[in-house]
């Protein structure tokens, strides 16, 4: 999913973060905006590409998640691998 425009901005952002840095602000960014449970969400970055791995309790959350990594400045690419775990 590229991205057409930043919608998270902050004075302290970085929009040139290492890649374990990136990935750990994608990963709070998730938690705060998309107010989901993350506990079973890994979040990798590889340059400013963001790779979302794991499961989450429906649909709806993936595009949550998704849309919450894109909107985090640095990020260029989100690659969504995020499944529905069923019970």
């Amino acid at each position: 999913m590229p991205m057409d425009k930043q919608i998270y901005c902050r004075r302290d952002d970085e929009p040139h973060l290492r890649d374990d840095d990136l990935a750990g602000k994608v990963s709070r960014y998730i938690q705060y905006v998309a107010l989901v449970d993350t506990t079973h969400l890994d979040v990798v970055a590889i340059g400013r590409t963001i790779i979302l791995s794991g499961f989450v309790a429906n649909e709806a959350e993936i595009g949550c998640i998704e849309q919450a990594a894109a909107s985090v400045i640095g990020v260029h690419l989100v690659e969504n691998n995020v499944t529905v775990r069923h019970h």
